[in-house]
């Protein structure tokens, strides 16, 4: 019977561990209250088991052997890291690069930011977390619009943080209505959601049957809070737009994930689709 366990896999989020909080400086410097600036990881009381990983000299294997544990043929990367490049480098095979906007407000900066990546890396998507820019910047703000046609131009989806941020921060510029206009206005943007899209996930149901090129990615949630909209949307219509996505090691194991995962009522022909299929067909990897 086809299921969870013994199905390729395409983790469209996932990295390599780090030493030190460095890596949420950007939240940091935004957030206000106390707790969020003492806190090593800015959403702490969200994710209160994040894998411990002891600092390596070697990040990258690190991730390959919980890679090889859990099936995990391929993992889409942000190539903004000096691991991530060496990893998309040495192991073309089983990683996926892709770009980060990571400053919209810097418009052109963030058009040849994006070309360059294309040009050097070959990135196959790129991402971009609104409510995590400074200042914010909306899904559908002007500064956004050069970066959906540089997408369109190169054939590359975008990833796009949508629904109530984790960190302490404002969320309108991540309310889920707000990927109406952009569908409507870049009709053939490939535009894949991130973390959730909480507490809009049936408005981003209708939303998929609506846009054919909008998918939902389960990034940032543990198995067993999948949300029970998207759950039925796979079961049903749609089958083709649920996208797999972990956050190794940011903050959830691989061994939570895919030990939660069998739970997951998905019917028999969703798995394939749902853990490898898509998005072998979204980031242009299928065959």
């Amino acid at each position: 019977m086809p299921g969870p366990t013994d199905l390729p896999v395409i983790d469209t989020l996932i990295g390599f561990p780090t030493e030190g909080s460095g890596q949420y400086d950007f939240i940091r410097r935004q957030t206000k209250d106390a707790a969020s600036r003492a806190s090593a990881m800015p959403v702490e009381y969200m994710f209160t088991d994040v894998p411990d990983v002891a600092p390596t000299s070697d990040p990258v294997s690190i991730t390959l052997h919980e890679m090889d544990r859990f099936g995990i043929e391929k993992g889409m990367v942000h190539v903004t890291g000096d691991d991530a490049r060496r990893a998309v480098r040495e192991h073309p095979d089983r990683f996926v690069p892709a770009g980060v906007v990571t400053d919209p407000n810097d418009v052109m900066g963030s058009v040849r930011t994006l070309r360059q990546a294309h040009e050097e890396f070959g990135v196959r998507a790129t991402t971009v977390f609104p409510a995590g820019t400074f200042p914010q910047v909306a899904i559908d703000a002007p500064q956004m619009y050069p970066v959906y046609a540089t997408c369109v131009e190169l054939g590359i989806p975008i990833f796009v943080c949508a629904g109530m941020p984790g960190p302490r921060v404002p969320y309108e510029v991540q309310e889920v209505g707000r990927i109406d206009r952009v569908m409507f206005d870049f009709p053939d943007l490939v535009f894949v959601t991130r973390h959730g899209c909480e507490p809009w996930e049936e408005l981003a149901v209708k939303l998929m049957l609506k846009w054919p090129n909008l998918y939902y990615s389960t990034s940032a949630f543990a198995p067993k809070h999948y949300p029970k909209a998207i759950v039925d949307y796979a079961n049903s219509r749609g089958a083709d737009k649920v996208l797999y996505a972990g956050y190794f090691p940011a903050g959830l194991s691989l061994e939570r994930i895919f030990r939660d995962m069998p739970a997951v009522p998905f019917r028999d022909e969703v798995w394939p689709k749902f853990l490898y299929g898509n998005a072998a067909r979204v980031l242009g990897l299928a065959g």
